[in-house]
């Protein structure tokens, strides 16, 4: 099993073992409509399938991340939002829809990432977080990554998530 596979492994335990609800008083922080991952290669090498494998590890990564947190709610895309946002242009690229389908799903914030592979070795992992309501950008983060392995992208996503999103202010 990869490290990436063991460690989402390890992150759904601590999920699965925490209380499923938010907090007794209605607070958990907003709720976030996470649209997941996408590869953008502008390399001259073919996208892997390895490589594909982990965008979606990433995606289970990031809404186990969040939603262990406690600072924020994952909401789930209702089936008939998700096959509009497939027959549609890419989240991040369609002049705002993100709002739109995260307003759909009952979010306050809509979430998404890219991942650049420039080569094998320099690869760029980007985190995006709006306001539905006011379009605001909530969180834009970029980090390096050195290596095209599951490890890598591991790191470069913990690093991150936790020198940025959950740094304590």
């Amino acid at each position: 099993m990869s490290q990436m596979k063991a460690a989402l492994a390890i992150v759904l335990a601590l999920l699965a073992s925490r209380e499923a609800s938010a907090a007794p008083d209605g607070k958990g922080g907003p709720r976030v409509a996470f649209f997941g991952f996408q590869l953008i290669n502008s390399s001259l090498e073919p996208t892997t399938s390895a490589e594909s494998t982990r965008i979606r590890l990433l995606d289970d990564l990031l809404r186990a991340k969040l939603d262990a947190s406690g600072r924020f709610r994952i909401v789930s895309i209702p089936p008939a939002v998700e096959r509009e946002i497939a027959s549609g242009p890419a989240i991040g690229n369609c002049n705002g829809c993100e709002r739109d389908f995260a307003r759909k799903a009952g979010a306050d914030q809509a979430a998404w990432g890219t991942v650049q592979k420039v080569s094998n070795l320099i690869l760029n992992i980007n985190v995006y977080m709006q306001d539905v309501e006011t379009g605001k950008m909530e969180f834009v983060r970029s980090v390096d990554v050195r290596s095209n392995s599951d490890e890598s992208w591991q790191r470069g996503l913990d690093y991150l998530l936790r020198n940025y999103l959950f740094r304590e202010p």
